[in-house]
């Protein structure tokens, strides 16, 4: 007999919803394919298929199967999904359903969904009750209730919603599924054909807003996006392995992670350029540079073809090969598939002289007289292969070969400074830097077309050179992209100035800005003491509101003078570092990049374990200690950033440094000690 009591219902249909999922696991396991598939190839395929549907079942623990409840005054219409008057969802990361196929979980991304989020007093969307529930670990200890459509009930706060956005976070980044707000949600939700760029401040959530984006693209586009394909682009390696298991737990599998020098990875990088040169290679200029270089490989013809067939010797003259090459010139096409239509054409040329001789030619013959020694002859002539990294190692390294195309494009001193200043022998001898990378990228490009992606997700989008837009806007020409970033994080010397700038480097003009203005991750003091950069980093933008009830800690620290030798000062770090670490959650030492050795060494002596950025934390390691390089994108329940002052200091210029401070002072999600010896930076003076 069921129990009157509310929660232990609840808890009853969570453990029914579990019985049922297993069920739904254990029928695909059960699945016997012997009889159903026609050959090996097959098998292999439905084997890999039923293999992913099986990870995608699993029953994760820790992880509620559902967090939320909807009671709807009526049935939804046709439109919106099946149901009955006074019909009860429980809303959850995946579908699950009975023996009988009845819905006992619905999917987050149903439009049936879609009131949890969008639902309010105002605007109630024909709902009687929403009910968010609470959890420890995976067991179901709360709920709380908001009648939407009484008119007696004021709406409030919701404890739960608050609980969850400030629950400690410990281990990689987690999805907010169930804590995604209306603004969240209409970015969210929005269609697969349109670019959107989402610009965020600091915990606005814009990383999990375009990864949510992504689940429920698949969702909606499950078919269109499994032939063209989903990648998520992040700043390096460490933030990538931070976000990598928020998409499998909303059971999608299939989404590539890579950063840019991923894709851009033709040669090795072993090498580093100067600000100046990074910048002017990272130049949507040199786009232009490339396609002259790559063109002029091509040579008017200057003497016929000679087609020899058995007895017959059928000419093309030099008149007409110049007619076809110029028109494939004119048609600018990729270089490479202009190459490959060469020979087509000529022999398409032979073939009309032997229909008006009386012979009846078909596509063999065709095919035949584009493979004559001849022909081929003609083409490699006119028309040679390219290799991309052989261009780049000529433009980079012959001062007469960049002049040429760099004509009216580049000056001669922009020349100079990305010429290489030592003679270089060969390719295999070239320590390429990250920016011939990416030229090679566009060379390559120009020969051969990239593939094309469904949808691209691009974080930390801010921080990318016009060329490396370039480079990304490639592999989604077909499809569409979330583009995720802050303004006033943009770190490198390259760093874009506007998003309608870097829209139209990426191939999206058209792309709809949307602006994330509240926090839910960093506590009002912190966020607020951070905000006083703004406008000396990003005049105009708005400061990040933020949302969250706790305050946070908050404390700035000036080392005493006795104290400000290197040894004495990096016992006071530490020392701050362990008041932290008495608290529950993970902690982060932020510090310059060289400062960073220093504190290792000094964590190490005083006994103090630590992790590096990208290795996860436990219950037992919980300290992890960061270079402000590579902070960005990650969080912490406490943050302890270490001189300041250094971290300006550290990059090219004090503008960058601000920015850098920027994201450094904004990675705390409870609490942040700012702990000085040096002055610090004017720009923080309230």
């Amino acid at each position: 007999m069921p129990s009157d009591d509310p929660l232990s219902r609840e808890r009853a249909h969570l453990a029914d919803s579990r019985a049922a999922l297993r069920s739904m696991r254990e029928d695909v396991q059960s699945l016997d394919i012997r009889d159903v598939t026609a050959n090996w190839v097959n098998a292999e395929v439905l084997t890999r298929q039923i293999d992913e549907r099986i990870k995608a079942l699993a029953d994760l623990s820790h992880t509620p199967l559902f967090f939320g409840r909807l009671d709807y005054l009526h049935a939804p219409g046709a439109e919106q999904a099946e149901g009955a008057e006074g019909e009860r969802f429980y809303i959850g990361r995946r579908h699950v359903h009975d023996a009988g196929g009845d819905p006992m979980v619905i999917d987050w991304r149903a439009p049936v969904s879609q009131p949890f989020y969008r639902a309010s007093k105002k605007t109630p969307l024909d709902i009687a009750l929403r009910r968010r529930f609470g959890y420890t670990g995976g067991d179901l200890t709360a709920y709380e209730d908001e009648h939407l459509s009484d008119p007696a009930e004021t709406a409030g706060t919701s404890k739960l919603l608050q609980q969850e956005i400030e629950r400690p976070r410990v281990g990689p980044m987690r999805d907010i599924v169930a804590t995604i707000q209306p603004e969240q949600d209409e970015i969210v939700r929005s269609g697969l054909g349109g670019t959107v760029c989402v610009q965020g401040g600091p915990g606005t959530g814009k990383t999990a807003v375009g990864l949510h984006r992504v689940a429920y693209l698949l969702y909606a586009h499950r078919d269109r996006l499994a032939r063209t394909g989903t990648l998520v682009i992040g700043p390096n390696a460490s933030f990538l392995h931070y976000i990598e298991q928020v998409l499998p737990a909303l059971g999608e599998l299939e989404v590539k992670q890579a950063t840019v020098a991923d894709l851009v990875a033709h040669v090795e990088v072993r090498g580093a350029d100067e600000a100046a040169t990074a910048v002017l290679k990272g130049d949507a200029r040199m786009a232009e540079v490339l396609r002259r270089a790559v063109r002029a490989h091509v040579t008017l013809p200057t003497e016929q073809v000679v087609v020899v067939r058995g007895s017959r010797r059928w000419r093309v003259p030099e008149y007409e090969l110049t007619a076809i090459v110029q028109e494939l010139l004119d048609r600018d096409i990729r270089y490479g598939a202009a190459r490959d239509a060469l020979p087509q054409r000529i022999a398409h040329a032979v073939l009309v002289q032997m229909e008006r001789a009386g012979e009846a030619p078909d596509d063999r013959v065709q095919d035949a007289v584009a493979r004559n020694p001849a022909v081929k002859a003609a083409v490699k002539a006119i028309w040679p292969p390219v290799d991309p990294a052989k261009l780049v190692f000529r433009l980079l390294s012959d001062a007469d070969f960049l002049a040429l195309h760099a004509e009216g494009v580049l000056s001669e001193d922009e020349q100079e400074t990305i010429r290489w200043a030592k003679p270089v022998r060969s390719v295999k001898s070239v320590k390429w830097a990250a920016a011939d990378a990416v030229l090679i990228d566009e060379a390559t490009d120009l020969v051969q077309r990239t593939h094309s992606l469904g949808h691209v997700v691009l974080d930390e989008a801010q921080d990318l050179s016009p060329m490396q837009y370039r480079a990304v806007g490639r592999r989604c020409t077909t499809g569409s992209a979330t583009v995720l970033g802050d303004l006033a994080q943009g770190t490198t010397p390259w760093a874009t100035r506007s998003w309608e700038e870097a829209l139209a480097h990426l191939g999206k003009s058209e792309a709809v800005v949307e602006e994330l203005t509240a926090g839910f991750r960093v506590p009002t003091d912190v966020i607020t003491y951070a905000s006083r950069l703004l406008p000396h980093i990003a005049p105009g933008l708005a400061p990040v509101a933020s949302v969250r009830e706790n305050p946070g800690f908050f404390e700035v620290r000036a080392i005493r003078e006795t104290a400000a030798d290197t040894t004495a000062a990096a016992a006071e770090v530490i020392a701050a570092c362990e008041e932290l670490l008495a608290r529950e959650g993970s902690v982060g030492l932020i510090a310059a990049d060289g400062r960073v050795p220093g504190l290792a060494e000094a964590l190490a002596k005083a006994g103090v374990s630590h992790l590096a950025p990208g290795e996860e934390t436990t219950a037992s390691a919980r300290l992890t200690l960061v270079p402000a390089s590579l902070a960005k994108g990650l969080e912490y329940d406490y943050v302890v950033l270490d001189e300041p002052r250094a971290v300006v200091d550290g990059e090219p210029d004090e503008r960058t440094g601000l920015r850098r401070l920027y994201v450094t002072l904004t990675r705390a999600v409870s609490g942040l000690i700012v702990t000085h010896a040096d002055a610090l930076p004017a720009q923080l003076e309230g």
